[in-house]
């Protein structure tokens, strides 16, 4: 959320900064709301201290007889506390109002942020590793002989609908395997602490975390009130809500495998082979709470920690950072990770690692102390570890063989019981 003082203080940069998010000027709406509330609070007042003065007056009215005014200061008073409770009620709704106002506004661009409109603009700073020259026609990973028997979308699509897969045999025995390496190389390398986390939270949890409450419909809500979560960072992230931490507590970061759930409102046609979009995904997650000073350098950090797991699993990738017009809602910059897939020929998304600064902070209210200081906002951060489905995929994609066969990255082995491929047949060898 934003700080109302600094829209006060120069509304034109904030509106300058929505600018290049392709959004329309919104601090003079703002603003106005804002003054009028401001109005009707000082209203509130005056009217408070004329009705304190004329109360004081009642008693020594009525002590010298003079009923008159006695019976003028009591109508008086009874005003001014009608005339208060309008006030206060007017002033409370305009409140609720400039709070819901703010909570729909994005994240402001940092100013390295490269302008631009959409993904096409965005900028790719790094590459690693280089795609696989295959001497066949490589296949999408649903295509692949020996994942077949593994990826059952029929039994999937009878259970649910769409969007969903059913995982057996050796390609669940990966998809398990690669979700317990990303753990353990988070925990045992990067010292991020594992935590698990429940997967239905409180609707503020959801706004905390901006999920809310622009983007209801890309979430799903329970019948009794608590919200599926699309990714842990929204319980890994409201561990310190409305907390005030002490400095030395700094930085905390921690990691968690879940269930997602997502909708994918707005994404009809999009991906709807396969398993790259489903509404049921696993992720391991990576949330940071720093110091706002620190978290350009957390940022950095958290994606070589991504980065670090494609590495270890020989898969060619990019880091892109996003233009101003292509990042989330929450964030004030943003890195792409891209898994090269040669079934679609093409880098996809497989990590997103942004700095929120202390946005999601303010709609919390979570903050620190150093000794002797008054609490400041915290920054906070978030990223993918990786998606296991989609990283499954491009295990799968890159180490496909003619045959059929899908060999594995000696990362995995230790997990898979000393096991190497994937037969032709689907049998874990």
């Amino acid at each position: 959320m934003h700080d109302i003082r600094a829209i006060r203080e120069n509304p034109a940069a904030f509106d300058a900064a929505l600018a290049r998010r392709g959004l329309a000027a919104v601090s003079s709406e703002i603003l106005a709301l804002d003054n009028d509330r401001r109005a009707k609070i000082l209203a509130s007042e005056t009217a408070a201290a004329a009705q304190n003065a004329a109360s004081k007056e009642v008693g020594a009215a009525k002590a010298r007889g003079d009923d008159a005014e006695f019976e003028r200061l009591r109508a008086l008073v009874a005003d001014k506390k009608a005339e208060i409770a309008r006030l206060t009620d007017e002033a409370g709704a305009q409140d609720a109002a400039l709070r819901d106002m703010l909570m729909r506004i994005p994240n402001l661009p940092l100013d390295e942020v490269p302008d631009g409109a959409d993904e096409n603009d965005n900028v790719e700073i790094r590459r690693w590793g280089t795609p696989r020259s295959f001497d066949f026609a490589p296949k999408e990973h649903f295509d692949i002989a020996g994942v077949k028997p593994g990826m059952n979308f029929e039994a999937a699509a009878k259970l649910s609908g769409s969007r969903f897969v059913v995982l057996q045999g050796a390609v669940i025995r990966v998809h398990r395997a690669l979700a317990q390496f990303m753990l353990d190389t988070h925990v045992s390398e990067h010292g991020l602490a594992e935590t698990w986390t429940p997967v239905l939270v409180k609707e503020e949890a959801m706004y905390g975390t901006n999920q809310l409450p622009k983007f209801a419909e890309d979430s799903y809500q329970t019948t009794n009130g608590w919200w599926l979560i699309p990714t842990s960072e929204v319980t890994l992230t409201n561990m310190v809500a409305g907390d005030i931490l002490e400095e030395n507590q700094l930085p905390i970061r921690m990691t968690a495998h879940t269930q997602c759930f997502r909708s994918e409102a707005g994404s009809a046609g999009k991906d709807t082979t396969g398993m790259l979009r489903q509404h049921q995904f696993e992720k391991v997650e990576m949330v940071t709470i720093c110091a706002a000073d620190r978290a350009l350098d957390e940022h950095e950090r958290m994606t070589k920690c991504a980065e670090a797991i494609l590495e270890k699993l020989g898969i060619p990738y990019r880091t892109i950072v996003l233009c101003s017009g292509d990042m989330g809602f929450g964030a004030q910059k943003t890195h792409d990770l891209e898994a090269w897939l040669p079934g679609q020929n093409k880098y996809r998304e497989i990590s997103s690692v942004s700095t929120c600064g202390t946005f999601q902070a303010r709609r919390m209210n979570a903050r620190s102390r150093a000794p002797g200081g008054k609490p400041e906002f915290v920054a906070t951060l978030n990223g993918s570890g990786l998606a296991v489905g989609r990283c499954l995929i491009a295990v799968l994609e890159n180490g496909q063989q003619a045959d059929g066969s899908v060999d594995l990255p000696a990362a995995l082995y230790p997990y898979l019981g000393g096991k190497t491929r994937i037969s032709a047949s689907g049998a874990l060898e």
